[in-house]
């Protein structure tokens, strides 16, 4: 396989350009449904998503495990459907996906989306259910820094996205391979098939591809940001949950992973997909620039770090060492099913039941957003 050799970040014009405001509201377990909503509007979700189309919400699963920190929390669900439903966006539906370390039903049922989902009558749509959606090529107009490259036999899409807005529901935490996860890395597993591990090597330019095929395909984009509880560590699954007690929302994708990144101790334009995408104008990541209402986090720092877990050094050996001049090798023969069944392994048969299970069960004990996910209808984990 011949490696894809980035292209400039040349500025992208003919986008619609959305302003830099990022909302950053304190929160308790008690008022977290009522600040949810005033984030949304604080960040200007009427304006920011036209009344008319569809409204999909893309949760964020990164381990169908409830690990806190880790995936969309039903609060922040409930809130910002209640919140979309009192601005007027009443057609709303669902969208999950799958990955080679995430059941999307075990994580929908264990993480208590499911009974909201019943509650509220939103419909769940799976992006890998032929009966739900269709893979069709897409030929973006923006020009690609990698993804045309990669999959070199033509970008496909779900043909469900197209025309619909979409609003993201990620949560504040760090990444083993991006630094930091959010608004941005929320679109990988709804727009890229199970095959998206292609582009690993490349994952900042990757994102940034994504934002600007979102910006083509979407009526509308906006982001919901947990807070609550924070991931510090080795994200986006073996982390150490932190309380920080807040929410955040934000049209502009880049902007609001910006805002986040600087609460957490980094600098968003040493992070590469955030500088990317400022520099091609597809969003704001220099905090100067960016808007912030709400809190005054000007000196918040959380001093967060990445550090790793098992299997982040596999994969910076496979996909950032010379060994990734392989990866044809490793990753599109049958090869690629021994690092799935690592990775499965590792996460689910060994972090899972020897370490992490206990830190979900003592943040369910002592914390008070573990006492708000109990109370929410019961699904336990094994």
């Amino acid at each position: 396989m011949k490696l894809p050799e980035p292209k400039s970040p040349t500025r992208v014009t003919g986008l619609p350009t959305v302003e830099p405001v990022v909302a950053v509201v304190s929160t308790t377990p008690a008022t977290v449904l009522e600040d949810v909503q005033r984030a949304m509007a604080l960040a200007g979700i009427e304006k920011a998503l036209p009344a008319g189309p569809t409204t999909i919400l893309k949760d964020n699963i990164s381990w169908h495990f409830p690990f806190p920190g880790a995936n969309t929390t039903p609060w922040q669900l409930e809130a910002t459907i209640q919140g979309l439903r009192k601005a007027g966006r009443h057609d709303l539906v669902c969208v999950q996906n799958q990955t080679v370390v995430t059941d999307a039903f075990k994580g929908e049922d264990l993480n208590k989306y499911t009974p909201l989902f019943k509650k509220y009558e939103i419909p769940v749509r799976f992006n890998f259910r032929p009966s739900d959606m269709t893979w069709v090529e897409f030929k973006p107009k923006t020009p690609l820094l990698v993804l045309d490259q990669i999959y070199h036999e033509g970008i496909k899409i779900p043909d469900f996205f197209f025309g619909k807005n979409i609003v993201h529901l990620p949560t504040v935490k760090c990444h083993i391979y991006t630094t930091t996860t959010g608004a941005m890395k929320n679109a990988f597993g709804g727009l890229l098939a199970t095959h998206r591990h292609y582009t690993h090597s490349w994952i900042h330019e990757t994102l940034v591809d994504l934002l600007a095929i979102q910006k083509e395909i979407h009526s509308g984009i906006f982001a919901v940001m947990d807070g609550t509880t924070a991931g510090n560590g080795p994200g986006p699954r073996t982390m150490i949950p932190e309380t920080k007690n807040v929410i955040l929302a934000s049209a502009d994708q880049t902007a609001i992973d910006a805002v986040a990144a600087k609460m957490m101790g980094f600098d968003p334009m040493g992070i590469k997909f955030m500088r990317l995408a400022h520099e091609r104008g597809l969003g704001v990541a220099d905090p100067r620039e960016i808007k912030v209402v709400g809190e005054d986090v000007a000196n918040v720092n959380w001093k967060f770090s990445v550090g790793d877990n098992g299997a982040s050094m596999i994969g910076d050996l496979l996909w950032f060492s010379p060994l990734r001049q392989f990866q044809n090798l490793f990753f599109r023969t049958p090869l690629v099913h021994a690092f799935i069944f690592g990775s499965e392994a590792y996460h689910d048969y060994y972090r899972w039941p020897i370490k992490d299970r206990r830190v979900f069960r003592r943040w369910l004990k002592d914390s008070p957003w573990g006492h708000l996910f109990a109370s929410y209808a019961e699904a336990a984990p094994r």
